[in-house]
């Protein structure tokens, strides 16, 4: 049976993803399969592409044709869209599997957390056990970890939000607004119960762009990435300033 295009497209994606994780860049792939540079990004942007030459490709990373078909015909249906109570005091109660586990649930391989944190691999290991005991991922061959969890998952609980507080928010109340590379936007506005909630809609809309942006970014950039975190939030204005005005 012919696959679709956006099931050819979700392949693609998987594979790319495997070749970053490894190291693979298009000039490294040219010299391993003595084949030329714009061969390999003719065939990365799904141009030419054959079966036999996506199977050369995926063994660049030790996985088969299968793995891959297996990976993109997950149902997304099947993961889960919260945690159970259990799960966030787990990740509450230990800083460093919070970290692992948000890190695969935005996508990255251990491997690479583990590179740009500069972490001991039995540190990495034995979170990685924990987290597979707690349900929250599933361990692959290859050494390639998939998560359990939706990621566009809506922290509701206590325990998680109770962990942003203790651990998150501090980064952003000694942000320095004043500094060049500091980005932000505000607005002050007068909603009703109605505005307010179309506003939180928008709000969690825009953290599915930007997990959507992050994406894109790392199956199509080439420059190295920085690890950055990011906070859309609204409450009421603080009118206490005002009483010194009145006077």
């Amino acid at each position: 049976m012919k696959r679709s295009e956006t099931e050819s497209a979700r392949l693609l994606t998987a594979l790319k993803r495997h070749l970053k994780s490894h190291g693979w860049t298009a000039a490294r792939i040219a010299q391993r399969l003595s084949i030329g540079d714009a061969t390999v990004k003719r065939w990365l942007a799904g141009k030419a592409l054959t079966l036999d030459k996506l199977e050369r490709l995926a063994g660049l990373c030790d996985v088969s044709l299968a793995e891959l078909v297996r990976e993109t015909e997950k149902p997304q249906s099947g993961l889960a869209h919260e945690l159970t109570l259990a799960q966030e005091k787990a990740l509450l109660s230990d800083e460093f599997l919070a970290l692992m586990f948000f890190t695969i649930l935005s996508g990255y391989p251990p491997e690479e957390t583990t590179a740009d944190f500069e972490l001991p691999p039995r540190m990495v290991e034995a979170a990685l056990t924990r987290l597979e005991r707690l349900a929250l991922i599933d361990r692959l061959s290859g050494g390639r970890v998939r998560p359990l969890v939706d990621r566009t998952i809506i922290w509701r609980k206590a325990p998680m939000r109770t962990l942003f507080d203790a651990r998150m928010k501090n980064q952003f109340l000694s942000l320095d607004f004043a500094a060049p590379e500091t980005v932000y936007a505000s607005e002050m506005l007068k909603l009703s119960p109605q505005g307010t909630a179309s506003l939180a809609e928008l709000i969690e809309a825009f953290r599915r762009d930007v997990q959507a942006l992050a994406r894109k970014d790392r199956d199509t950039t080439h420059l190295p990435g920085q690890w950055i975190t990011t906070l859309a939030v609204m409450r009421p204005l603080d009118t206490s300033g005002l009483d010194r005005l009145r006077g």
